[in-house]
């Protein structure tokens, strides 16, 4: 088994070309290997860079500070675990300020694309300068920031549409079951692709008789969303618990999953005051890939949740 810093000089002399720490180094690598074929192209489509705090600075009304997580570290993971292309997602932590996401996406070249956090005062200018970086959707981030009003959940998702309605741009929402359930009708009707963050948020002891499950399936069995079957949070004893609700969603249609790890697993809900450094879960992303095959045993589905959905929304 490598160890994390031999696959960090492999990531280098795979052709990173950022400046490794010495020492600082904190996101997780995998410590399992990949025990299945990964098609070509495969793309994780959920990550997060979390840069230089002295370069790229916290947002003052965050609810966590997070560890370093840089794109050579990005790079080692997707190296052992056989992701080509790649989504940088800007985190809470940021605000509405995406430069930590552009500088990933900008170290990881042609094989990345973005997904932004804007908000009324974002110019349009912005949003033309990130799409020609490779930015190609926006999030709501509803859950960190602890939104669970549904009339306010409806607003902000109307004006999501709005703003990107003339682009071919998606909406990506971190929510929870209940909100899934007060915006269907929105999402039914909406003028752009919507994406749904880590299985809705759905409870996976509760399994796929929890309140609001049937509506996300319904809303992906219509192809009017697609759903990320990415495990947020941290290590998980009961995995096994998952698999009724990914079978169910890709069971209601293959057309719409996405799959994603979560790297670098920031803690978002871990009690510390805002300001207070925050460690990142330790996840065995090898582990957790491997379960896919047991979500999905076809290889042909397979193929469609890592490489040609994200081709498809992402602009691959």
């Amino acid at each position: 088994m490598l160890t994390r810093r031999e696959l960090l000089i492999g990531a280098i002399a795979a052709g990173a070309t950022m400046h490794i720490r010495t020492g600082l180094a904190k996101a997780s690598q995998p410590a399992t290997p990949v025990s299945f074929d990964v098609p070509a192209g495969a793309c994780d489509c959920h990550t997060h860079i979390h840069g230089d705090p002295g370069k790229f600075p916290y947002f003052s009304g965050r609810v966590y500070t997070p560890e370093t997580a840089l794109p050579e570290e990005m790079a080692a993971l997707h190296k052992a675990l056989y992701m080509r292309r790649v989504v940088i997602v800007t985190p809470s932590v940021y605000g509405t300020d995406n430069s930590a996401t552009l500088y990933g996406m900008k170290a990881r070249g042609a094989t990345a694309r973005g997904v932004a956090v804007i908000d009324d005062k974002t110019p349009e200018s912005e949003l033309d300068s990130m799409g020609r970086a490779g930015v190609c959707g926006i999030r709501l981030n509803l859950s960190t920031g602890g939104t669970n009003d549904p009339t306010v959940g409806r607003q902000r998702l109307q004006g999501a549409f709005e703003r990107v309605k003339s682009r071919n741009w998606h909406v990506q929402m971190n929510t929870n079951l209940a909100m899934v359930t007060a915006t269907k009708d929105l999402v039914a009707a909406s003028p752009v692709p919507v994406v749904f963050d880590h299985f809705g948020n759905a409870r996976e002891e509760l399994g796929v008789q929890q309140p609001g499950f049937a509506d996300l399936v319904e809303l992906v069995r219509s192809g009017k969303a697609y759903v990320k079957i990415s495990v947020s949070g941290g290590p998980r004893k009961d995995y096994p618990a998952f698999v009724p609700l990914a079978r169910a969603l890709i069971a209601a249609n293959p057309d719409r999953i996405l799959w994603g790890t979560n790297w670098p697993h920031p803690n978002s809900s871990s009690g510390r005051k805002p300001t207070d450094l925050t460690p990142l879960f330790d996840v065995d992303d090898g582990l957790v890939l491997n379960l896919l095959p047991v979500w999905a045993p076809a290889e042909s589905v397979r193929k469609k949740i890592l490489v040609d959905n994200p081709a498809k929304l992402y602009a691959f």
